[in-house]
């Protein structure tokens, strides 16, 4: 893995916990209202998605837990099909996704600095 893919990882991990921290404490409820939230935790998937596109595919072939299709995919709808992301799947992904996604990065860039 070359050393700016080492950074990109790392721009994931702080992405998706800003993500995280942005959604912290507040209900679904809360966040449907929240207009601000939206935007932010959008961005963050942006930037989660976009660092994952720049990998290159081998180096994506050495960490095969991370889901790099749905998170270029996902990217991939904010950016161009922004109309058909619904706030329930940002809220899903958000709950669900990332904090899985968080220990792989974890684990992979723990590994890659030792």
């Amino acid at each position: 893995m070359l050393p700016r893919e080492r950074n990109y990882l790392l721009d994931m991990l702080n992405s998706a916990k800003l993500a995280q921290e942005f959604v912290a404490g507040i209900s679904w409820d809360d966040f449907q209202v929240d207009l601000m939230r939206q935007a932010a935790v959008t961005r963050q998937f942006e930037i989660i998605g976009e660092a994952a596109r720049r990998i290159s595919e081998t180096s994506q072939a050495e960490i095969p837990d991370i889901p790099w299709h749905q998170i270029i995919g996902m990217r991939n709808r904010i950016a161009h099909e922004y109309d058909r992301l619904t706030l329930d799947r940002l809220w899903q992904t958000v709950q669900i996704a990332l904090p899985e996604l968080v220990v792989i990065l974890e684990e992979t860039i723990q590994t890659l600095e030792s």
